[in-house]
Parts: C-alpha cells; sequence; structure tokens
C-alpha cells in the first residue's frame, strides 16, 4: 500500500472509531469521509461495506491490546506487568465504552471478527496471569475469565462520565484484592 494510501486508512479508522463511538453504527459513511477528510470513494476503496470497517476497527484496538500485554510481559515482573496491562485495558475501555456498546447494539459480532487473527486479548491476559500466578504475586485461585469480568466491572464503572480519579481508585481495590493472601 502506498504512503498516501496508508495515511488516509489511518485517517478513515480514527474518523470511523470516533463517530461510531460518539453516535452509534448509524453514522453515514459520507459523515466519515467528511470527518476523515477524504472522499467517499476513498472510504469505500479501503472498507467495501460498513461491517469491514468495523471489523477494522475492532482488530486495530486488539492489536494494540495484544501488543500492549507482549511489552508489559518484556518489560515488567509478572505482578507489575497484570498490573500495568489491567490498568490499560480499563483506561481503552473508557475511551472505547462509546464503540463497545454501538457495535453490541448493532449486533456486531466481536468475537468473530478476531477469530484467528492472532489478537486473541484473552490469550494474552491468561499468559500474564499464569506468569503473576507462578511468581507468587497473584491469588491462585483466579483465572483469566474472573479478571476480565472484574477489567469489565472498572470499565463499566466509567458509563455516564469519565471520573479518573474513581476510575484509578476502582482499579486499585481490584488490583489490591487479586494479590494473594498474607
Amino acid at each position: 500500500m502506498r504512503a498516501d494510501a496508508r495515511r488516509n486508512r489511518e485517517k478513515v479508522l480514527r474518523a470511523a472509531f470516533e463517530a461510531f463511538a460518539s453516535e452509534g453504527l448509524s453514522v453515514t459513511v459520507h459523515e466519515i469521509a467528511r470527518r476523515a477528510g477524504v472522499g467517499a470513494g476513498t472510504v469505500s476503496r479501503h472498507f467495501p461495506t460498513k461491517e469491514s470497517l468495523c471489523e477494522a476497527i475492532v482488530l486495530s484496538r486488539m492489536e494494540r491490546l495484544v501488543h500492549a500485554a507482549r511489552r508489559f510481559a518484556e518489560e515488567e515482573a509478572p505482578g507489575a506487568a497484570l498490573a500495568s496491562f489491567f490498568t490499560f485495558v480499563v483506561d481503552e475501555g473508557a475511551l472505547d465504552h462509546g464503540l463497545g456498546e454501538a457495535l453490541r447494539g448493532g449486533g456486531f459480532d466481536v468475537a468473530a471478527a478476531v477469530r484467528d487473527t492472532g489478537h486473541d486479548v484473552t490469550a494474552a491476559l491468561g499468559e500474564l496471569l499464569g506468569a503473576a500466578q507462578r511468581a507468587g504475586e497473584v491469588r491462585d485461585d483466579v483465572d483469566a475469565a474472573d479478571v476480565k469480568a472484574l477489567m469489565e466491572g472498572c470499565t463499566t464503572r466509567e458509563r455516564g462520565g469519565t471520573d479518573e480519579v474513581a476510575r484509578r481508585r476502582t482499579v486499585a481495590v481490584v488490583l489490591a484484592g487479586l494479590r494473594p493472601p498474607p
């Protein structure tokens, strides 16, 4: 892909992400093109259907999360890596909340979109959790589904407004609860 085409694709993805997150999936391709500063034909060349545009956004977000998990695993001790990833996912979730609601409300199957792509966030979470448990830094009676549910709960805390102080406090309480008993 040429450099200008790649830039236009990224502009479209950003504009669509913001539009879907704030207004839902009913936003037209023409409106996304306008926000991206490109023509509707440019949007259609990269994403022939609205579903393909949604899929590209979801894959981009999942890829970002998986890369973050790998980076934290490489750079930090196991317990700290899990805590950093947990916080990162909750922060991203606060940003992505509107998009997630729009996709679910529009019947978009996120799980199907990421299947077989190598962007399995649950698997990445499981690897971080397992390493932290083996290091004795996280209680051994929780699994990845438990931690994912806790992440979702922290993200849901944001519904109705963005209160970063409350989000940090909630994350701190959850992370403290994941530590093994003394």
